[in-house]
Formats: structure tokens, sequence, C-alpha cells
């Protein structure tokens, strides 16, 4: 006789369907850590540091993904009157630094229960339009990679904290900055080359007006007047491959031709080492080339070129730290991350004059 029994009824193993079975709870995730509801509490609410060990976070973290457990954020954000959502502003998409910058931002959001909102300014490094208009009540604060503080004033005109990455500390309109030292990158790079014994260089700076290529033109300019029998000369160009690739072609066509190239991003400098090889140099043999920032750029080029390294994913993760800080009422700090030279194939000692060969 065949069986009379209804799916779902009360004598089947598994008769309750995977949207009705109730959903874990804060005491679950604390029974499965072995810890009390106020450590799941400061964990998951992200209040956990200096309260709760890296380790007892790691195992509740861990509890909460085991059991699927997922904050209830609606009524969290009405108690505390946030969406628990921030918004990170960069000039481009197309450069995989700021990538790595939304990459570092996105993970410590994530340990956060926040959620960021990637947004590319239409104008670059100019005026960023408001993605929001009114509704900007949307937002809990804002974090901008790399722009003038006054690029953001339709931004900051409602209130919203401003964390700034890579600009101006002394600029004023930020609750907190956190920047790279860019002047020291720079440095390693005239020291480098200098050290090789390169005194007739080329500087191709970047066309954008701001903070941090204004601070990679006066570090080098300094470094450079340290040496007193070293001479530069500077083109300007915008961030492209083809730009660079122009300024280099007009910089390596002067008398005396300079022996070394120094660019403010790697991109210029893949446009360095095209021009000198549709001149006819070789590099490093006959010009030495390089980079800033250490893009996947870098590695792609032959030879690899010397580049300045920048902990891009620090500079995210740094910066929603700050932001976070400014939300809860701590005093956000206002790092400076180190930068390191990264020694590659693309430069060498000088070539020897020919009275010298």
């Amino acid at each position: 006789m065949a069986s009379t029994r209804r799916p779902g009824t009360a004598d089947e193993p598994d008769a309750t369907a995977p949207s009705e079975r109730p959903r874990p709870t804060s005491r679950d995730v604390a029974r499965h850590a072995n810890v009390s509801q106020a450590t799941v509490s400061l964990v998951l609410g992200g209040k956990w540091q200096g309260r709760v060990s890296a380790r007892t976070a790691e195992t509740v973290r861990s509890a909460a993904r085991t059991l699927g457990y997922r904050p209830n954020l609606a009524a969290r954000s009405l108690r505390l009157g946030r969406t628990r959502t921030a918004l990170l502003v960069v000039p481009a998409l197309t450069h995989d630094y700021f990538a790595r910058v939304h990459a570092g931002a996105s993970r410590v959001a994530a340990e956060h229960d926040f959620g960021v909102v990637l947004y590319p300014s239409p104008e670059g490094t100019g005026p960023a339009v408001d993605p929001f208009g009114s509704a900007r009540a949307a937002l809990d604060g804002v974090i901008a990679s790399s722009m003038a503080p006054e690029a953001l004033a339709a931004l900051g005109e409602g209130g919203l904290p401003l964390v700034m990455l890579d600009t101006d500390p002394a600029g004023g309109r930020a609750a907190a900055t956190v920047n790279l030292d860019i002047a020291d990158g720079m440095r390693q790079v005239a020291g480098h080359l200098l050290g090789l014994g390169h005194r007739r260089l080329a500087h191709l700076a970047a066309a954008v007006d701001t903070w941090t290529f204004g601070v990679r033109a006066r570090a080098l300019e300094e470094a450079v007047a340290g040496e007193p029998a070293a001479a530069m000369r500077t083109e300007s160009s915008d961030l492209t491959v083809e730009a660079g690739l122009r300024a280099a072609t007009r910089a390596l066509s002067a008398e005396p031709r300079p022996t070394a190239v120094i660019c403010d991003d790697d991109l210029l400098a893949a446009g360095a080492c095209k021009a000198a090889r549709r001149l006819g140099l070789r590099v490093p043999e006959d010009v030495s080339v390089t980079g800033f920032d250490d893009l996947s750029l870098a590695t792609a080029l032959e030879p690899e070129l010397t580049t300045v390294r920048l902990p891009a994913e620090e500079v995210g993760a740094a910066g929603m730290r700050a932001l976070l800080d400014v939300l809860e009422g701590r005093t956000a700090g206002t790092p400076v991350l180190p930068v390191r030279l990264v020694q590659r194939d693309s430069t060498a000692e000088p070539p020897q004059p020919p009275e010298e060969r």
C-alpha cells in the first residue's frame, strides 16, 4: 500500500524547511565559542580591542561563521542611528593601487559589520560630485584617497566624518588622516641612483595638482640639491603610459642626455622604458629608470622595474580603522606608514663617458 504521509508531517526526520528553522542567536554563538554573551556582543560589535584577546575574538567570529549567525543590523542601525556604511572616494578605478586600498578598507569594515561603497570621482582628483545627493543620510562617513580636501566640499556639506588618505595633514577638513612616507620614498630613489654614480637626472613629474605629487617633487629636488655635481631637468606628464613616453622622449633627447629617469608613477616609468627603446637606448645599460607605487605592471616590464612599494592595503585598512574610531568618539591617530624601495633590474651604474672607456 502506498504511503499516505504528506511532506512536512511530524514523522519526517527533516520536515522543517531551512527558511523556517530558528535563526541562531548570540546566545548560541556564545555557547558554541564557550564565552559570555557580553564577549560575543563586544567582538561582533567591533568593540573588543583592549577588552578581549585577538584569539578569543577570532574564536567568536569562527563560531558565528560556523552557525551562520548574522546580527540584526537593521535593529542595531535603528538603535545607534547609523547605516553602517562608508563611502570610499578614489580618483580612478583603472589604477590597481586604489583597488588595493579598497581591499584593505573592506577587510576591516567586514570585521565590524560595515559595508564600503566605492565611488570613483568622475572628475578624477577634481571636485567630487556627491553621488547620493539628498540620500547622504545613507552614509556614516567618507574615506577619500589621494584627493585634494577642497575637492570634497560637496561631500562634506552634510557634516559626515571625513578621513583623508595620502593627503595634506594640515588641510583642516578631515577628522583624521592616514599618510604614506612619500618624501622618504623619493629620498630612497635619489639615494639609490646617486649612490650608483648618476649625476644627470630627469624627473617625469605627474601633472596632477595633489599633495602627494608635490611632496615627491620637493623631496627629490632637495635630495638632488644635496649632491653638488648632480643636475636634474623636469618634464611634466599626464598619468598615462603614452604621456610618459612623450615626456621621456623629450627628456632623453636633450643634451647632455640624462643617465637616469625618475618617474612619479609606474605608468610613467613604463612610458620611459618605451621611449628609451624607440631611441635605441638600453635599460639599464644606457639609461636607468625608476617608478613609484610598485603596481603589478612593475614586474610585467622587461627589465623589471626598480620602484617604491606602497602598502596600499594597509592604507585602506588604517583609513577604515580611523573612521571607526571617529564614529565611536575615540581619538583617531594620524599614522604615517613606511614605504620601501624595491631594487630590480631597471637601474645600474651610468654608462662611462667615451673618453673613459
